[in-house]
């Protein structure tokens, strides 16, 4: 998540919720049920005797803050923290989630806390706009500030579903995008000092097929999910 990207997401910054809305419209849902979503599926893994723990949460490449509501609400008694590389999306998460969280501007790739300070770390994607060169970093900078036995939680696009690939290609703040297959990230979270690393596929009907969502917790196997989960547990 190298400088040469921060112009990018500063300019969209404003316009980021909007512009996420647009690309996503043939779901037939915004970008606040995709948010809902993916927290939801971190407390369901966790369990409700871990989750309303006072937890520490960590939303790396949290942008304008969209997930932060949806965050307290699947961990209640969470200290809720996000980090970002662009300022300006650092600057409106504050402005509209001061009470819920803590925001840093990531430093030169580095995320700006201390060894072992979070419980849980989520990244939602964003490790397809970090350069292949600099992921390895990014997971070793995630384990670094995750405690032993703490849970990464990274959330990517399936290069393999056709319309996740259109809804990448018609979307302005993803003109950097390299996807990743699945067997890479699981490669990068396996090489990053974690134990249990394991994977799902998510998100596989619109909303017009959304009755048939409750079959989804059986179909993570399925590789035609919109995007998949990387869950990994540090040593």
């Amino acid at each position: 998540m190298n400088k040469q990207i921060k112009p990018e997401f500063d300019k969209y910054a404003e316009e980021y919720t909007d512009l996420h809305q647009a690309s996503i419209r043939a779901s037939g849902e915004d970008p606040a049920f995709f948010a809902a979503y993916k927290t939801r599926y971190m407390a369901a893994w966790l369990g409700d005797a871990v989750r309303s723990k006072p937890l520490s949460v960590l939303d790396f490449g949290c942008g304008v803050g969209n997930t932060i509501t949806h965050l307290r609400e699947a961990f209640p008694s969470a200290s809720l923290n996000g980090v970002d590389l662009s300022g300006e999306s650092i600057r409106l998460a504050t402005e509209s989630h001061a009470l819920e969280a803590e925001f840093r501007i990531i430093d030169n790739t580095n995320i700006p806390h201390e060894n072992e300070s979070f419980d849980v770390v989520m990244a939602a994607c964003v490790f397809h706009h970090i350069p292949p060169a600099e992921r390895e970093h990014s997971i070793n900078e995630i384990r670094r500030v995750l405690k032993p036995g703490g849970h990464v939680f990274v959330f990517e696009h399936n290069m393999l579903n056709p319309l996740t690939l259109k809804t990448v290609r018609d979307c302005p703040f993803d003109e950097d995008a390299i996807l990743l297959p699945r067997s890479e990230l699981l490669g990068l979270v396996r090489r990053g000092n974690f134990n249990d690393v394991s994977s799902r596929y998510i998100v596989f009907f619109p909303r017009m097929l959304s009755v048939l969502r409750r079959a989804e917790p059986w179909m993570g196997w399925i590789p035609f999910g919109a995007q998949y989960v990387v869950h990994g547990i540090a040593r």
